[in-house]
């Protein structure tokens, strides 16, 4: 009889941990699987927004932003994406941060929750990741997000619609609620069996000890 790990993940899309994190989920479980393929794993992603603050129409890029924004010296912030990207490029994660356009992601969150919906949700995050972080891409503009939309599976009027829909924005702010709640002020954040919190981008070898270690508590419970 299968096993099953239930994982729910908060992230924003202008969160280079939380892309790498991605990543780095994604190996734990794959490297865990191979010696306990019994065991099956439910994930479901949910918003958070680190930048709720940033206009949705800012024009600027991410250092643009860390600088005038956040208040952090230019050449604190170069080297600072510098080493953030040569870390990503060893893991077969690409930043260029120098075309990243920094945006309000709240459209970009209301489309994953579509995405939800109709089962491509890691899919359409993935392309997301990869739009705002390596390909410029604006996360704030509705085009975009249609034709990326697209690209995962969506249909393009659907993702027009969705950033108009309430239900959807209430869906993210649910999301966002629920994280405080759970003291969450970072993320990524990683709630393993409703019970088990694992925060940042650790490594695959960690998250496959933190599953390892859940089901341990859990035999050690039902005995």
């Amino acid at each position: 009889m299968s096993e099953k790990i239930r994982v729910d993940i908060w992230s924003d899309i202008a969160c280079p941990w939380c892309y790498l994190g991605k990543h780095r989920f994604e190996a734990g479980v794959a490297a865990f699987r191979e010696s306990r393929p019994d065991v099956e794993f439910e994930v479901e992603s949910h918003s958070f927004e680190l930048a709720p603050d940033t206009p949705l129409d800012f024009a600027g890029t991410e250092i643009d932003f860390l600088v005038k924004h956040k208040g952090m010296p230019a050449e604190q912030v170069e080297q600072m994406l510098g080493q953030m990207t040569e870390l990503a490029d060893a893991e077969g994660v690409t930043f260029a941060f120098d075309r990243v356009k920094h945006a309000n992601t709240a459209r970009a969150h209301r489309i994953l929750h579509l995405a939800k919906e109709q089962g491509v949700q890691s899919v359409l995050q993935e392309r997301l990741f990869r739009a705002y972080f390596s390909e410029g891409e604006d996360m704030s503009d509705p085009e975009a997000l249609a034709r990326l939309g697209a690209d995962a599976g969506l249909d393009p009027d659907a993702v027009r619609a969705a950033l108009d829909d309430d239900a959807y924005g209430d869906a993210v702010e649910r999301d966002i609620t629920r994280a405080r709640m759970l003291g969450v002020n970072g993320v990524p954040f990683f709630l393993i069996d409703e019970k088990y919190g694992v925060s940042g981008a650790q490594t695959a070898e960690a998250f496959a000890g933190a599953f390892e270690q859940v089901l341990g508590l859990r035999d050690g419970a039902a005995g």
